[in-house]
């Protein structure tokens, strides 16, 4: 028995871990018990010291000063003030009544509403709340089909787990080792295919199921023009001005610099300038704006510059995530504030649920560190690396297998639960199968998105029916789920097979030839004797080098 349990010590481990999971046992507390309970084991089996236990103190300490993580807080206080001020309500309001005249054009809104909270909030259970709350309701009163309605709020509410400045890429960054901000590069453009992919859905459905996707009635659509005309082609060609200034600027702009640099310079010129003409036309009473252009600029371009000022200053390098962040939190302040709907009760709901959200984030992160002590230490480590290493197909094999496992870990674990327990194990093997890390922490943050949306377990469809009306069941929830998981596998499936979709944003990284590298010895000290060692040609003896460093080193000894 007692070298059976030597023998397998590390599977018995990961198990037992598993099993307190399913039971329900609380995740910071399942990893940490197992953690020592398992050293205590290894102690008594002769295969670790007690003196191991002695280095949690300071893995504990490098928990609580890693500053990485102080952009979880930020990003979630920022997304929470923002929820709660009613931007999401102005947004969905704003491009509701944009699209409405289409069909499907609600759910359009939602979706796109759904991309600028992720990208703004970062935090899924506010925006599926909200676009529930909101948008449910409308889009059941005109007649869209339940299945879809919940579908695409839960799947556009989801999207604040991959579009940046998302929580788990920042805990990915840290678990994989690598920086927050080429982790957001990567998710940039995967995140806004997934919506693009969300779109195609709904448009698709709207043309194969007219009913299923209505139009807003004539009577729903408020804005209109004195003339009766609903005032589009203004906002179409002020958009066509700032998409003109913003063209004209990229021309003008220096080519030598980055990509991601003229990208955010570019499109900020862009969105300046709607802002500044609309700003212009009321102020000074030109008329020459319809009330629709008006609204849609007020009311997208403040959330469009917070991202902009957050993910712009990031990606050009100004600011870290961390700094990012604080900014966020800042600019979120603001714009309450100045929408006159800052008050004390939402300071303090604010900052009571981001304490919440980041003490749970931190125990389990310490649990996790209790649990990767013993786990390495009786070579856990390697009994993943066997399993995973002999895999066939290289590669392609084990980027099969481990999604797949982790797709199915989604059925019962959060992404905060993959990411600290399954994420660790995971990334040597990859790092060894030179896959990039950076690509890989991508690929699995879209796979772990289906945590929120798998029936019946899914926290997006727990939000979701937890604010929907009582005549929307819980199967109509879960059904209206499966087309999106599917989307978002899809997705998975598109970036083992274009890796470009994340490596484009990446900087290259600068390869150093070490056959051209020449280290230069200074000359000796002059001692008087500095010419004795060269011939008549004046060349130096071949010893010179030698002597030099012996000098140095006797001179250094004789120091001490």
């Amino acid at each position: 028995m007692t070298q059976f349990l030597i023998a397998n010590l590390a599977p018995i481990m990961f198990a037992s871990l598993i099993l307190f999971l399913l039971i329900g046992y609380p995740v910071a507390f399942s990893l940490a018990a197992n953690g020592i309970f398992f050293g205590l084991i290894g102690i008594q089996l002769g295969l670790l010291h007690p003196l191991l236990f002695q280095a949690l103190p300071d893995r504990i300490f490098g928990v609580m000063s890693n500053e990485t993580m102080l952009a979880i807080p930020f990003f979630t206080f920022m997304g929470l003030i923002l929820e709660r001020s009613g931007m999401a309500e102005d947004l969905l309001d704003t491009i509701g009544q944009l699209f409405g005249p289409v069909r499907g054009g609600l759910a359009y809104a939602v979706v796109l509403v759904g991309a600028m909270l992720a990208a703004t909030t970062g935090v899924v259970a506010a925006s599926v709340i909200s676009m529930g709350l909101i948008s449910l309701p409308i889009m059941l009163r005109y007649g869209y089909d339940k299945r879809l309605a919940s579908g695409v709020i839960a799947a556009s509410g989801t999207l604040a787990q991959i579009i940046p400045p998302s929580l788990v890429l920042i805990i990915m960054a840290d678990q994989l080792g690598k920086s927050v901000g080429d982790m957001y590069r990567g998710a940039f453009i995967p995140g806004f295919a997934l919506t693009g992919l969300y779109l195609l859905y709904v448009a698709g459905v709207s043309l194969f199921k007219p009913a299923w996707a209505p139009a807003l009635p004539p009577q729903a659509r408020v804005f209109r023009e004195a003339s009766g005309r609903s005032g589009v082609m203004s906002l179409l060609v002020l958009t066509v001005i700032s998409v003109a200034c913003a063209g004209i600027f990229a021309h003008r702009y220096d080519p030598a610099s980055p990509l991601d640099e003229l990208v955010v310079a570019t499109m900020s010129v862009g969105i300046g300038t709607a802002f500044c003409l609309a700003v212009a036309n009321r102020l000074l009473g030109l008329h020459l704006l319809s009330s629709m252009a008006e609204k849609v600029t007020f009311v997208l371009i403040p959330p469009l510059a917070l991202i902009f000022l957050v993910l712009g200053t990031i990606f050009v390098g100004i600011a870290t995530p961390t700094e990012g962040g604080a900014m966020g939190a800042t600019g979120a302040l603001i714009m309450a504030l100045v929408r006159r709907r800052l008050s004390w009760k939402l300071l303090r709901q604010g900052m009571d649920s981001t304490a919440k959200l980041t003490t749970f984030v931190v125990f389990i992160l310490v649990g996790s560190r209790v649990f990767s002590l013993t786990f390495y230490g009786i070579n856990g480590h390697i009994w993943v690396e066997h399993l995973l290493l002999n895999l066939p197909g290289g590669q392609v094999g084990f980027l099969v297998v481990v999604n797949l496992l982790v797709f199915f870990l989604a059925f019962f674990l959060d992404y905060f639960e993959l990411s600290f327990i399954v994420i660790p194990l995971l990334a040597p093997i990859a790092d060894k199968l030179g896959i990039d890390l950076i690509w890989f922490g991508v690929l699995l943050a879209v796979n772990m998105q289906t945590s929120f949306m798998h029936p019946p377990f899914g926290f997006a469809l727990f939000f979701l029916r937890s604010v929907a009306p009582a005549k929307v069941k819980t199967m109509d929830i879960y059904w209206g789920a499966v087309p999106f998981v599917l989307i978002q596998i899809l997705m998975v499936g598109l970036l083992i097979a274009f890796p470009q979709l994340v490596t484009v944003g990446l900087g290259k990284q600068v390869k150093i030839d070490t056959s051209k590298v020449q280290i230069m010895i200074p000359p000796p000290l002059d001692d008087g004797a500095s010419g004795a060692n060269t011939g008549a040609a004046g060349a130096p003896d071949d010893d010179d080098a030698a002597k030099a460093i012996e000098r140095a080193m006797g001179q250094g000894a004789a120091g001490k």
